[in-house]
């Protein structure tokens, strides 16, 4: 429904129609018309009206509905590439189901490893969206994926299917990526992960290698806690530290209590 924010498109499609009907107004006289239709003395008065109103709301957009897999003891990451194996049948159903569509699937950890078939509490609702790079069937009927995590999401909503679960999602917004301390925490992070992976055999080569390459903060961040000994729960804190600058003193903080552990 239109309102008075609307008054000029309104003042044209009044001109148009009378128009039409041989009645002619100019512009001036149809945007008179249209400030008294809505009780206001002349124009000018409702043109100031218009300028300082705040703008119309936009239509709310349609929930993002998505297959979910449960994930027993991995926590994903943005920009992290793993395998995983899917067993239980509605993490095939999952696949299955993003696979029918645009491969992308939305990864959640569950809150107890035991659990055979995870119920919506038994799920963290902060996950990641990720794509389903490549699947092997194998002869029990399981799968094994390459699967590549996208972008942080929280489930608003996960509903029991008949295949899989399936969540509404929200996005998760970046913070603290613009503050000048930003980029000075990252730099710190960087040189000790450098120091942390020279003494730790356990690190992949090629953390050494992409990690120093990367610019992003949140980037570093994430691509970091992939390779430090944490616990799931930690990796969870991690990944639900929608803040940039304290996730990645998070991450300096875990580091330092894993060089005094070692």
């Amino acid at each position: 429904m239109r309102d008075y924010r609307d008054a000029k498109a309104m003042a044209q499609t009044l001109r148009q129609a009378l128009k039409e009907r041989s009645t002619s107004l100019t512009h001036s006289e149809s945007l008179e018309l249209i400030a008294r239709l809505f009780g206001v003395a002349d124009w000018n008065t409702l043109s100031a009206r218009i300028s300082t109103a705040p703008p119309a709301s936009p239509a709310e957009a349609p929930a993002v509905r998505m297959p979910v897999l449960p994930l027993r003891d991995l926590v994903l990451f943005p920009d992290m590439t793993t395998p995983i194996y899917a067993m239980r049948l509605k993490s095939v159903g999952a696949i299955g189901q993003a696979m029918a569509g645009d491969k992308e699937i939305f990864f959640v950890t569950q809150r107890r490893v035991a659990d055979d078939d995870p119920a919506t509490d038994d799920l963290y609702s902060l996950g990641v969206v990720g794509r389903l790079i490549d699947i092997l069937k194998m002869p029990d009927g399981s799968i094994k994926a390459m699967v590549q995590g996208l972008r942080r999401a929280r489930a608003t909503r996960i509903d029991a299917g008949h295949a899989c679960l399936v969540a509404e999602l929200a996005p998760v917004e970046r913070e603290g990526a613009a503050r000048e301390e930003a980029a000075t925490v990252s730099r710190e992070l960087l040189q000790r992960f450098a120091a942390h992976a020279n003494i730790d055999l356990a690190s992949p080569p090629q953390a050494l290698v992409q990690v120093p390459h990367l610019q992003d903060p949140g980037r570093i961040a994430d691509a970091i806690a992939q390779y430090l000994s944490l616990s799931i729960e930690q990796r969870q804190q991690v990944l639900e530290a929608t803040d940039v600058v304290e996730r990645m003193r998070m991450i300096l903080a875990l580091m330092t209590r894993d060089q005094r552990a070692a």
